[in-house]
């Protein structure tokens, strides 16, 4: 005689409440039912009610909703194929839902459903290229503290993010821009990434080392080549390599700097590295990437379309500002010229 591993049955349970009020042992009922012992002592402990003993019905509803049926992605085969299409398109666990609840007029699933799904996958089928349905392919999820404090006291000048102007915050007006650094391949070579919060613009530059010398040497060249409106405030994580941020203070430029283990306060410049570490993983050697193909790696992220500028691109929403820009101070200077203020 054999031991099942299926669920009790509703006739089960209407035997199994027969046998124990007939003061059968728990040995007999097991016997009787072809189930293990610990199963039926199992059952009666979890689905007995504490007023009136144990009786099949309850049983059996306490049962079902202690049951566990998966996510919505697990039992819903044709949602969890359309989920898993758009990500395979490169789009992101936020993006999906969002995406489908813009259609549909409801919310249907949550990303976090989507995060906890393609984890679950990987610690059930040991299979890590489900990984690669997510924007940074990472198979495990959690954050890890730095060792020996926060280079933050090594910054000098170092202004905190909380005083950084409300007009940056908002992204309402262009020239407020966020910096980070990419590194790529084993030699960790660097890339330093400005991102505009207004457009989403994204400039990317190759500097020859990640010292803070040499990035506030390029960072400086950069922003000065740009019109005085579009060079407001940058702000910058904690890292040792823009410990030179003060040297663009000189351009008038005001620098900030996220609290401490907070990069998502900006969150714009990583959202801009992780849609390029899509054609730039993290293992490129970026000695075999040509300067030129690197400049179309950028020139593709700014013309893509996003939802969030009403599906212009990044580069068109720039060069219409500057445009303005550039009329508006014509304007001014032809007022002032004939001698008169505006206003």
């Amino acid at each position: 005689m054999g031991n099942r591993y299926s669920q009790i049955s509703i006739e089960e349970r209407c035997e199994l409440a027969r046998l124990q009020a007939a003061g059968t042992s728990i040995r007999q009922i097991a016997a009787s039912l072809d189930r293990a012992p610990s199963t039926i002592a199992r059952e009666l402990k979890r689905n007995s009610s504490p007023t009136t003993g144990y009786k099949p019905s309850y049983a059996h509803e306490r049962a079902r909703s202690h049951r566990w049926v998966g996510s919505r992605l697990d039992r819903d085969s044709g949602l969890r194929d359309h989920v898993l299409s758009r990500l395979d398109q490169g789009w992101s666990p936020e993006q999906v839902p969002g995406r489908l609840a813009h259609e549909q007029g409801e919310p249907v699933i949550s990303h976090e459903t989507i995060y906890r799904f393609i984890y679950a996958q990987i610690i059930r089928t040991n299979d890590f290229s489900w990984r690669h349905y997510l924007p940074r392919a990472k198979s495990k999820r959690g954050w890890r503290g730095r060792k020996g404090g926060s280079p933050a006291r090594l910054i000098h000048l170092r202004r905190p993010i909380s005083e950084r102007p409300e007009e940056a915050n908002v992204r309402a007006t262009p020239g407020h821009w966020e910096g980070d650094l990419m590194l790529f391949g084993v030699h960790k070579q660097p890339v330093l990434a400005l991102h505009e919060r207004h457009s989403r613009l994204l400039i990317a530059a190759r500097p020859p080392s990640k010292h803070a010398d040499p990035m506030a040497q390029i960072m400086a060249k950069i922003l000065a080549s740009l019109p005085a409106p579009w060079r407001q405030t940058v702000t910058f994580d904690n890292g040792t390599e823009f410990a030179r941020h003060h040297r663009l203070h000189a351009l008038g430029i005001q620098t900030f700097f996220c609290d401490t283990h907070s990069p998502w306060q900006k969150g714009g410049v990583g959202n801009a590295i992780g849609r390029m570490r899509r054609t730039l993983p993290r293992k490129t050697d970026l000695a075999a990437v040509t300067n030129q193909r690197f400049t179309e790696f950028v020139r593709a992220y700014n013309n893509t379309p996003r939802k969030c500028l009403g599906y212009l691109t990044p580069a068109e929403v720039f060069w219409d500002q500057v445009l303005h820009l550039k009329c508006e101070s014509t304007f001014l200077l032809s007022l002032e010229r004939r001698g008169k203020r505006p206003g």
